[in-house]
């Protein structure tokens, strides 16, 4: 089973940079275990970074007035609404899985979003906040115990499976 950890964001606009340094936080530990890229890509665009894989899990920031900054909700596709967008040419992460579900395309089945709550999406050039940055390594060792989970859960799958062809 194929794992991908996908970190989204723009690092010109400080806290939406939350994803990619995680990403790249996770780079060297995950090594062998699943494969970290980082993507200043969105909606659509995606698509083609998920194809192949077995498992995803999706790392970018979220702005939802709801929570404090750095705060670590995780949710799953079912979670997600439409996105409400200035324009019908724009996608966000829901159709984009809607769409490659519906082609049958080779599309993770298990999908887990790990979106930080921001306090700065709009400051070209500024750094990090420092309740998003802090959240960091707790988001790494909730990704890293998924990766793990998921593993222990495909291996036993896997086993099972050998003892019933014997």
């Amino acid at each position: 089973m194929r794992t991908i950890v996908l970190g989204l964001g723009n690092e010109l606009l400080s806290d939406d940079a939350i994803g990619i340094l995680i990403a790249r936080r996770l780079r060297s530990e995950l090594n062998g275990i699943a494969d970290v890229f980082e993507s200043g890509l969105s909606g659509l665009a995606l698509l083609e970074s998920l194809l192949g894989y077995d498992q995803a899990i999706i790392v970018d920031s979220i702005s939802t007035g709801k929570d404090p900054p750095g705060t670590i909700i995780e949710l799953g596709p079912d979670d997600l609404g439409p996105v409400i967008a200035p324009s019908p040419h724009y996608t966000g992460l829901p159709e984009m899985i809607s769409i490659a579900r519906e082609l049958g395309l080779d599309f993770p089945d298990k999908i887990t979003i790990f979106a930080i709550q921001a306090s700065d999406l709009k400051t070209i050039g500024g750094s990090t906040s420092p309740q998003v940055f802090a959240s960091i390594e707790q988001a790494v060792i909730r990704i890293k115990e998924r990766v793990q989970t998921w593993n222990l859960e495909n291996e036993r799958i896997s086993q099972q499976f050998k003892g019933s062809c014997r």
